[in-house]
């Protein structure tokens, strides 16, 4: 779960790393700098956020038509993982 958190956060967070970017290298080569669009930043930020939500949507692995068959501990201790199996 948290490695989908961190993808997701860096999705959100392309759109402000490359203004910045862009902006850093405007200012060294002297051009003209407007104030920072927020509203854009966000809305590109969420706009790719929805991007990819939707992208897991549609190529996501669906197990509706597999049975679950959770982890067991074993008599030495051990746990095995669960696992979906096909009907």
């Amino acid at each position: 779960m948290l490695k989908q958190i961190l993808i997701r956060g860096a999705l959100a967070a392309v759109p402000f790393v490359l203004w910045f970017a862009w902006a850093a290298w405007a200012r060294r080569t002297g051009r003209p700098m407007g104030s920072t669009p927020w509203p854009w930043l966000v809305a590109a930020g969420a706009a790719l956020l929805a991007l990819s939500l939707m992208a897991t949507v549609v190529f996501h692995s669906d197990n509706r038509g597999e049975r679950y068959v959770p982890g067991e501990s074993t008599p030495d201790g051990r746990v095995t993982k669960g696992y979906f199996e096909k009907r």
